[in-house]
């Protein structure tokens, strides 16, 4: 469930934000989050913690600057890349996190790790075709640079609001969501604030946005419950195999391609999702 809903929630949030700043998206999409949450809070039962409170912050913020990052690299490089990428250091990182707390998921996590490594290389490399870049309103979309950075940027972001939604007790039910919420909402209204972006959107971003907000409240409480009942590196990897769904989307709705080079390492990510998987 968690992989479905960062998945679908990628690709619309990804739409929305080629048509307007991704700011605009999220200033609205996290404050619906929230509430929602309060509204489904007080049926789950638990009782906020500290130790709850402040692993629920971290995880907002650091998931609240994961997603600004993260759209925009969607909203100017393509889908079928940016989001096999950043999935890659999404279950890398956690990985080697939980190896350093004692997790031992064996030996052919490693190879996994590796096998990842090797992915990441063939999805950032561009094809020599003008063509194989998305085209989108008229531009060509191309995984740049700065594109690159900010996929990197919002993978090791997301591995660390997973991280911190991995060390959530089970005793603070969905309070500890609410307050990861409202962290990242404090987030992007800040930097919306200080960009000048602060403009909610109108029409069909606005419903984007409303439907990115029920898939987020979805997919970290998924995740969130998942965590409470698995390790760090076992849980993780499978979250990060949202990227199928967001490719398949992007192929289906938006008729991305890509170069032969590129599928082959977004199906080396994938398979090394699933040896990470498997091993742990």
């Amino acid at each position: 469930m968690a992989a479905i809903g960062y998945g679908v929630s990628d690709f619309v949030g990804g739409v929305a934000s080629r048509r307007v700043a991704a700011l605009r998206v999220v200033i609205v999409s996290y404050p619906l989050s929230l509430l929602i949450v309060l509204v489904i809070a007080p049926f789950a039962g638990g009782t906020l913690t500290s130790s709850s409170l402040v692993w629920g912050a971290v995880a907002g913020v650091a998931g609240g600057v994961a997603v600004w990052w993260f759209y925009l690299a969607l909203a100017s490089g393509p889908m079928s890349v940016v989001s096999p990428l950043t999935a890659v250091l999404v279950a890398g990182i956690p990985v080697l996190i939980g190896l350093a707390f004692g997790e031992r998921p064996g030996p052919v996590a490693y190879i996994g790790i590796a096998v990842a490594l090797v992915a990441v290389v063939l999805v950032s490399r561009e094809s020599p075709d003008e063509t194989a870049g998305e085209v989108a309103g008229g531009r060509v979309l191309r995984f740049t640079r700065t594109v690159a950075l900010l996929t990197v940027g919002s993978g090791i972001a997301f591995a660390l609001s997973f991280v911190s939604l991995h060390q959530i007790g089970d005793e603070g039910g969905m309070w500890a969501l609410a307050v990861s919420r409202a962290a990242a909402t404090a987030v992007v209204w800040l930097v919306a604030l200080a960009a000048g972006h602060f403009v909610p959107p109108h029409g069909e971003p606005l419903k984007l946005a409303v439907y990115v907000s029920f898939l987020d409240v979805l997919a970290n409480a998924a995740m969130m419950y998942a965590f409470q009942g698995g390790l760090l590196s076992l849980v993780s990897v499978i979250g990060s195999l949202y990227p199928a769904a967001t490719v398949l989307l992007a192929m289906v709705m938006l008729g991305e391609r890509v170069s032969r080079m590129q599928q082959a390492g977004m199906l080396l990510a994938l398979a090394a999702v699933g040896m990470i998987a498997v091993a742990s």
